[in-house]
């Protein structure tokens, strides 16, 4: 469970500053309209208070075993998530099979069941 939190910890920080620099930067010197640069902002920092939480939930039930029924959403959350990236990355958008978001949260996934 621990490494499970460290790799969604490492995640949201690179997540939420590295990426937040380049990502951001990209996409306001781009022509999209102004709603859409601001739900981008929005779904970009979702993802990353997405991966805190799981952090934060696997240190918890880590601390407290017999609250592991919490686990089982971050579990399905973060597996879903990881197909989102594969099913999308084989279809169109192969460029996410390049990205670590799948690898993310498919090892954040595997280690929380490990923990349990």
């Amino acid at each position: 469970m621990i490494f499970g939190a460290l790799l969604s910890l490492v995640g949201a920080l690179f997540h939420g500053i590295i990426g937040h620099i380049k990502y951001i930067a990209n996409v306001n010197s781009s022509d999209l309209p102004d709603l859409s640069k601001s739900l981008s902002l929005v779904s970009w920092h979702v993802f990353t208070i997405f991966l805190i939480i799981s952090s934060m939930t696997l240190i918890y039930v880590f601390l407290n075993p017999n609250l592991y029924v919490a686990l089982y959403p971050i579990i399905a959350t973060n597996l879903f998530g990881a197909f989102l990236f594969i099913i999308l990355g084989l279809s169109k958008h192969i460029i996410l099979l390049k990205m670590p978001g799948a690898y993310l949260m498919g090892g954040t996934a595997i280690f929380a069941l490990l923990g349990i």
